[in-house]
């Protein structure tokens, strides 16, 4: 009995599935076997699904869907996955290569012989001030787009926010538009996490996410993180490149230049990890 060749990659804890696009397409994946290998008791387990399919010369195509099975243009995390997974499988240079994805193309490179890499996104508006109001504990609010929608929210202590109440109040607000947003609530982080270098070290910054399509907190939010980095920048809390310490403990870093309300060569570093290679027989 034939099953379907799988790769499990994290990326700072957000967490994927992954297949090969040159074996299998889209239309063997109806949103119900999405789910099915996703599910975290009866699956495999993971907060999203990608084919990674070789398009043209070094460049290779993610197609995201979420956990739920719904397809989505972008996920910075999964682009950093498929970065690795594209250098692993020998479908492009892992010294540079074209990301396709429904969000755009977009440059990636692995970073060094681990499991970095760097994800180059498109000049974009840093997030803008919104009706959504704050509650106690929040200091300012804001909405923006990098790939997906987000909301950015400033707090005085991120561990203490209630993510599945107030992280689904704001992903579903009117104020976030058609189709919801990603909510992101960081703060700056006290003390700095040192001595184990899996973890981070010399971060500034901490930061938690309610996902949509997964409709829970995930362990990190690589265009959420962007989108949490630029509003801080444009509102002169602390400045280019910003470390963020994800959901999981783990580090991802930003990097652009921020002029008015406009950002510019924008570089997303984090992990792009292989755990598994298995066959599922779902």
């Amino acid at each position: 009995m034939s099953g379907e060749v799988f790769f499990k990659l994290t990326g700072s804890g957000n967490d994927f599935v992954m297949v090969d696009g040159r074996t299998t397409s889209a239309a063997e994946w109806p949103a119900e076997r999405i789910q099915a290998i996703c599910d975290r008791r009866d699956g495999i387990g993971a907060d999203g699904f990608v084919i990674l399919t070789p398009v043209g010369t070094n460049a290779v195509r993610m197609t995201f869907f979420n956990n739920d099975g719904s397809e989505a243009p972008m996920c910075g995390n999964a682009a950093l996955c498929s970065t690795r997974l594209a250098a692993y499988l020998e479908m492009t240079d892992p010294a540079g290569m074209t990301l396709v994805t429904g969000a755009g193309s977009f440059r990636t490179r692995c970073v060094g012989e681990g499991h970095l890499a760097e994800l180059n996104l498109p000049d974009t508006d840093v997030p803008a001030e919104t009706t959504i109001p704050t509650v106690a504990g929040e200091g300012w609010v804001r909405l923006g787009r990098v790939g997906v929608p987000h909301i950015v929210v400033l707090t005085d202590d991120v561990a203490s926010v209630d993510i599945p109440t107030r992280g689904r109040e704001l992903r579903f607000h009117k104020g976030a538009g058609e189709g919801g947003a990603n909510s992101n609530f960081f703060s700056r982080i006290s003390s700095i996490t040192r001595g184990d270098t899996s973890k981070v070290d010399e971060a500034t910054w901490s930061l938690r996410t309610y996902e949509r399509g997964v409709e829970a907190e995930t362990l990190a939010c690589g265009t959420g993180t962007v989108a949490a980095a630029l509003a801080i920048a444009a509102q002169g809390l602390d400045e280019l490149p910003l470390r963020f310490r994800s959901g999981s403990g783990r580090l991802l870093s930003v990097n652009a230049t921020v002029q008015g309300n406009r950002a510019t060569n924008i570089w997303l570093c984090g992990e792009g990890r292989l755990v598994v290679r298995g066959v599922w027989m779902g």
